[in-house]
């Protein structure tokens, strides 16, 4: 994308914020719930392998940092060409293996030294840079990536599995007792160690799940067409005719 083609953009964006009665009344807050969205419209496209769509979403999601920008520009806070300093100098900051005189053995010590130079920018501590509003396996994911690349990690693979063991364990005899709070924590720390488990095999268990579950929507769907299909709806279905439909979309899904 040229320089003209993006200030050509700005500029639209610009108008729409001036003349559009919409987009004139919006603020930073009114919007970032539909960032929030359009970033996961992204990530549905790059899941599809549709790049049709992942061109048309990554559109979206430009036209929300322009107008965020645009947003607390009319407000004096920054400009568009601050943003794009911004970055570009973080980027030149953290990557002093390519824009400096470091060298790096692998990605794993690029990772060390990312993590070591934010602290360096003014960061209190090394966790405080994981957004609270994501989803909470993701951010578990995050906060575990973070710590292992100080050296904070499990030595074997057999070591994490064993904590997980030993967790499921614990939330087994939890359910004995009466607290749901407590069995609540248990549940939650069964699992953080498989979300462990899972980055120490290098899967992303945002991702896992996140396939998981659209592989239950399409064979579960499977069995409401199969049901539909004969004049029924779901509740007049038994439970052993669903099992037969379920096992047959396993073949497909």
């Amino acid at each position: 994308m040229t320089d003209t083609k993006f200030n050509e953009f700005v500029e639209i964006v610009k108008r729409l914020r001036k003349e559009c009665p919409w987009d004139s009344e919006q603020t930073n807050d009114s919007i970032k719930a539909a960032t929030i969205e359009e970033a996961y419209e992204v990530v549905d496209a790059i899941d599809s392998k549709d790049y049709s769509e992942l061109r048309k979403e990554l559109g979206d999601l430009l036209l929300h940092v322009v107008f965020h920008t645009v947003i607390a520009e009319d407000s004096s806070h920054f400009t568009i060409n601050e943003v794009i300093d911004s970055i570009q100098e973080k980027l030149i900051r953290r990557h002093p293996h390519v824009f400096g005189n470091i060298k790096v053995s692998g990605s794993a010590e690029v990772k060390k030294n990312w993590e070591e130079i934010k602290l360096s920018e003014g960061r209190k501590a090394l966790l405080d840079g994981v957004p609270s509003l994501l989803p909470a396996l993701q951010r578990a994911h995050r906060l575990q990536e973070k710590v292992a690349k100080v050296g904070f990690d499990w030595e074997t693979k057999e070591d994490v599995w064993k904590k997980v063991i030993e967790e499921i364990e614990e939330m087994h005899r939890s359910e004995k007792e009466e607290s749901h709070e407590e069995l609540e924590i248990e549940i939650g720390d069964v699992f953080f160690a498989m979300v462990n488990y899972s980055r120490y095999l290098g899967v992303n268990p945002e991702n896992a799940l996140r396939k998981t579950n659209k592989k239950f929507i399409d064979r579960f769907g499977y069995i409401e067409e199969k049901i539909t299909k004969t004049g029924r709806k779901l509740s007049d279905s038994t439970l052993k005719e669903m099992d037969k439909y379920w096992e047959e979309s396993k073949k497909i899904y």
